[in-house]
């Protein structure tokens, strides 16, 4: 059989038949299932051995596509943390936005004149003026020393009045004069801007004036600007000096002249007569047109 002198064909019709043979054998007697089970435990470890590099590189592949995917994953999940982040201080701001809006609406509510609600859309920068701009302008009819509220009291009057927005001055402002009257007693002052973010002070007020600490005062519709009634503030301090004829008085304003966006523009019955009560000291150049 493996001699030189038999040729190719002669061997492989042997082996052919021998082949045959077996596995008819193994096939109706089932002789070889013994041999086969010991081969096969024979070359386990060369299968596992030549299938050892394409495992490791399949699982290298696995591990690099994997940490790639995470961090993919990990920068969306940080994409979305942020938007959703931004979307919960949006809705912060909004929720006390619309707080302020119902304080205003609550305060309208109470009033008898007609209001119009406007914003804040800008505030000059001139640390020694009190003036902000409104969204409300001629177009909305809005007037020249109209009263403007809050939800709370008494902000400011109208200085300046253009189609689309308009100037206020606000009451901080020390060219402003707020005619006051105290609820409790009736007493009449002038209220007058210092300068202060949230106080004012009362003018030439004698000793003997019937006026403690924790009174309201309220607008006393004097000077045909501010409708009577209106909130300004409560007297947080009274400095009587032995030897001086007034007393000190200043006031806690009520209105959120600094954080406030939102504002109620007054209108009242008699609107088209000219207000008296305008600050004559008010530069017209400068604080009409904000130059």
């Amino acid at each position: 059989m493996f001699s030189r002198q038999q040729s190719l064909a002669t061997r492989f019709v042997f082996l052919l038949i021998i082949c045959i043979a077996l596995l008819f054998v193994d096939h109706r007697y089932h002789y070889l299932s013994t041999a086969r089970s010991w081969l096969t435990m024979a070359v386990t470890p060369l299968q596992w051995v030549s299938d050892l590099p394409s495992r490791v590189f399949s699982t290298a592949d696995e591990l690099v596509t994997s940490r790639t995917e995470l961090l993919e994953e990990n920068t969306r999940l940080k994409a979305r943390n942020l938007i959703l982040e931004q979307k919960v201080q949006k809705l912060a701001s909004l929720t006390a936005q619309n707080l302020r809006l119902k304080e205003l609406l609550n305060s309208s509510e109470l009033v008898d004149e007609q209001v119009l609600v406007a914003e804040i859309i800008g505030v000059d920068p001139d640390p020694y003026v009190h003036i902000v701009t409104i969204n409300k302008g001629s177009g909305d009819g809005v007037f020249r020393g109209q009263a403007i509220v809050d939800a709370h009291g008494v902000m400011g009057q109208v200085i300046a009045v253009n189609p689309v927005s308009s100037r206020v001055m606000l009451v901080t402002d020390t060219a402003s004069r707020v005619p006051v009257q105290v609820n409790r007693s009736g007493y009449r002052a002038i209220a007058v801007g210092t300068g202060s973010k949230d106080s004012v002070e009362l003018v030439h007020i004698p000793d003997t004036a019937d006026i403690k600490e924790g009174d309201l005062l309220v607008s006393s519709g004097l000077g045909q600007v501010y409708p009577v009634g209106y909130p300004l503030g409560k007297v947080r301090k009274i400095e009587r000096t032995p030897g001086e004829a007034f007393a000190k008085v200043e006031v806690q304003l009520m209105a959120e002249v600094n954080r406030t966006r939102f504002v109620l523009l007054v209108f009242r019955s008699d609107e088209e007569a000219v207000p008296e009560a305008l600050p004559e000291a008010l530069p017209e150049a400068g604080r009409e047109e904000g130059s």
